[in-house]
This record gives structure tokens, sequence and C-alpha cells, in this order.
């Protein structure tokens, strides 16, 4: 099993290929290919890559599939005895990514395991 430990937005994430995760919202318009340098870890078959802060040469690969709005966190402020009460809630902007490759020094260490399982799928049709 293949991951990598990014940092986007100001937070840690674990991410592997072949599946989505919402992060911060990126400037990038969907459908639109996203480079992430800031690799922290790299495990790939038993072996471990740590970075001292980053680990030199991996990037991970994903396309954005769309932006959209969490769900509301509403806050409440009241204050007892005074009568004075606030209200007021946000909803923060996310971005839907999905992880296309993991790469280290220009070897791409995994692809989606999607496009893997349709020729084998296909073989097993005939």
């Amino acid at each position: 099993m293949t991951y990598a430990i990014i940092e986007t937005g100001g937070k840690q994430l674990r991410v592997e290929p072949g599946r989505f995760y919402d992060i911060e919202l990126l400037t990038a318009e969907p459908d639109e290919k996203v480079t992430i340098d800031a690799v922290l870890l790299v495990q790939h078959d038993d072996e471990i890559n740590i970075g001292q802060p980053l680990v030199s040469g991996a990037t991970v690969q994903g396309t954005v599939m769309r932006h959209l709005r969490g769900r509301k966190v509403l806050v409440y402020k009241m204050k007892p005895k005074k009568k004075t009460r606030k209200k007021r809630g946000h909803r923060q902007e996310i971005t839907r990514l999905m992880i296309d490759s993991i790469t280290i020094n220009g070897t791409v260490l995994t692809a989606p395991a999607v496009a893997a399982a349709a020729p084998a799928a296909e073989t097993a049709a005939e």
C-alpha cells in the first residue's frame, strides 16, 4: 500500500492514489491538474521516505473535481444576565481533489488502481 502525507491549506493530510479528498480552496478550475510539492512522507512497499521537513523530489499529482462549500458551523455567543446574544454561521469553501499519482525523483510510484483494474475486467469479459 502506497500513501503520502502532504501539507495543503495549513493542514497535513494522508493521501492515497485513486481516492478523493476535500481540502482548502485551491485557485484551479475543475478538471485541471494540480501538483503538490509539500510532501512530508512517502511510504511505498515497506520503504519509508521521511522529509526534513520535505521529501526532496517528491510530488503528488491530482485533478480538481469540483469546488463546493462545507457544512455550516454555527457560532453562538451569549453573555448571561446582559440580554446579549450573537448567532453567526460560517461555511468553508473547499475543493474536492482526486489524487492521480505519487512521484518521487521522477519515478511514478503509483498510478490510479482504477486504470489498472479496467484492462483486467475487459480480459475477464472475453
